[in-house]
C-alpha cells in the first residue's frame, strides 16, 4: 500500500521498453539527434503552436531555471506561500536565479488568490532600489495540496500579470493530473490563459527521470540554452530523455495515467468519506488526498504496511483536527491498484 508519492512508483513498461529500444546505435547528442527533434515536434502539436524545450533532470532544476529565465536585478519571484518552490526546493530557486528572492502570496485552496496578488505587486513599487521589483509569478497546477486552479482562475492572474507586463511560470510536476481534472487541453491551460513558461512533469507519472522547461514563445528563450549548461543540465544523451517523453506522450498515454492515478484516488476518497475513523480534510481535485485520521488508526496502517507521510495542519484546518487526530498526505500514481485502496479503506474500518 505505496501512497507516500508518486514518485515512488516505478516506470511505465511501455516507456521502459522505448529506453531499452534506443539503448544502441550512435546518434547525435546535446539534443541534435533525431528523436530529439521529433519530441520537440510532438510538444508543439499537443500544445497546439510553436514552443521550446529544454529538458532537465530534476522538478526542481526545471522550477529554479525557468525563474533564473524571469531574473531581474533585486528580482522577486510570487508564488503561492506553501508553493513547492518556497518550502521544499532547499534554496534552488535562490541559488540557480543568482539571488532572485521567492516571496509567498496567500490564497484559498492551496491557490493564489488574485487580490492578494495585486496587492503584492503593489508592495513593490517601481523605482524603489530598497524593495526590489517583480520578476514574475509562479503558480502550481495541480497544487502543493491537490487543488486545481479553474481555467478563470488562471485567467485573472495571468489578466493581473500582463496589467503589471510580468511572466508567468506554471509549475506543472503533476500537470497531466490537473488537465485531466479539468477535462481541458494543453494549450486551453497554458498559452491561452497567459502562461509563458511550464514546467512539464514526467516523472511523477510514469517516467524514469523526465522533465522539460517549454516555452510557450519560442523568442523568450533568450539566454536560456547557456542558463541550462551553467546550471549543469544539458545532458549529453539526451536521446534518452526524448525516449521517454516519446512512449509517455504517444498515444495519450501521459493522460491515462494521470486518469488512473485521478481515478483511484477518488475511488480512496469515498472509501474514507465512509470510515469513521478518518475524513477528507477537502475535497479531491486530482491525486492528492489529505484525510484526518486518528492517530491510534495511523500507527494500525502503518504497522501494516501503509506507506504515506504526516502532514503540517493548515491555519484553517487547525480547529477542525483533534488532539488524538493527524493530518495525512496520500497519493496516488498509475500503478496504484484498486487491491491497495481497498486493503487501506478495510485498514481504516
Amino acid at each position: 500500500m505505496f501512497f507516500a508519492s508518486d514518485n515512488w512508483a516505478g516506470a511505465h513498461p511501455a516507456i521502459s521498453e522505448n529506453l531499452s529500444r534506443h539503448a544502441g546505435g550512435f546518434t547525435s547528442a546535446y539534443g541534435t539527434s533525431e528523436l530529439d527533434k521529433a519530441v520537440e515536434k510532438t510538444f508543439c502539436e499537443i500544445f497546439e503552436r510553436e514552443v521550446a524545450v529544454f529538458f532537465v533532470a530534476t522538478g526542481t532544476a526545471a522550477n529554479s531555471l525557468s525563474a533564473a529565465a524571469f531574473a531581474r536585478p533585486g528580482g522577486i519571484m510570487l508564488a503561492y506561500r506553501d508553493a513547492h518552490m518556497i518550502t521544499d526546493e532547499g534554496g534552488a530557486p535562490e541559488f540557480l536565479t543568482g539571488g532572485v528572492r521567492m516571496a509567498g502570496v496567500d490564497g484559498p485552496d492551496g491557490k493564489i488568490d488574485p487580490d492578494a496578488l495585486a496587492a503584492a505587486i503593489r508592495r513593490y513599487s517601481p523605482g524603489s532600489v530598497h524593495s526590489g521589483q517583480v520578476a514574475g509569478i509562479s503558480v502550481t497546477q495541480a497544487t502543493e495540496i491537490g487543488t486545481v486552479y479553474s481555467l478563470a482562475e488562471l485567467d485573472a492572474i495571468g489578466a493581473i500579470a500582463r496589467e503589471n507586463k510580468l511572466p508567468v511560470h506554471m509549475d506543472g510536476a503533476r500537470f497531466a493530473n490537473a488537465l485531466v481534472s479539468l477535462g481541458t487541453t494543453p494549450a486551453e491551460m497554458t498559452w491561452k490563459r497567459g502562461i509563458d513558461v511550464v514546467s512539464f512533469g514526467g516523472t511523477k507519472n510514469g517516467c524514469w527521470c523526465a522533465e522539460a522547461v517549454v516555452f510557450m514563445n519560442p523568442e523568450q528563450v533568450r539566454d536560456f540554452p547557456y542558463i541550462r549548461k551553467r546550471s549543469a543540465q544539458l545532458f549529453s544523451k539526451s536521446r534518452f530523455i526524448a525516449a521517454q517523453f516519446e512512449a509517455y506522450l504517444k498515444d495519450g498515454l501521459w493522460l491515462d495515467s494521470a486518469r488512473h492515478a485521478n481515478a483511484t484516488a477518488k475511488r480512496l476518497a469515498d472509501r474514507i468519506a465512509s470510515s469513521k475513523n478518518a475524513r477528507l480534510g477537502w475535497s479531491v481535485d486530482a491525486n492528492e488526498l489529505f484525510p484526518i485520521i486518528r492517530n491510534e488508526t495511523v500507527k494500525k496502517l502503518q504497522e501494516a504496511g501503509a506507506a504515506f507521510y504526516p502532514w503540517p495542519t493548515p491555519a484553517h484546518l487547525s480547529a477542525q483536527v483533534g488532539p488524538d487526530e493527524s493530518l495525512a498526505r496520500l497519493v496516488t500514481s498509475f500503478a496504484t491498484t484498486e487491491e491497495e485502496i481497498d486493503r487501506f479503506a478495510d485498514l481504516l474500518g
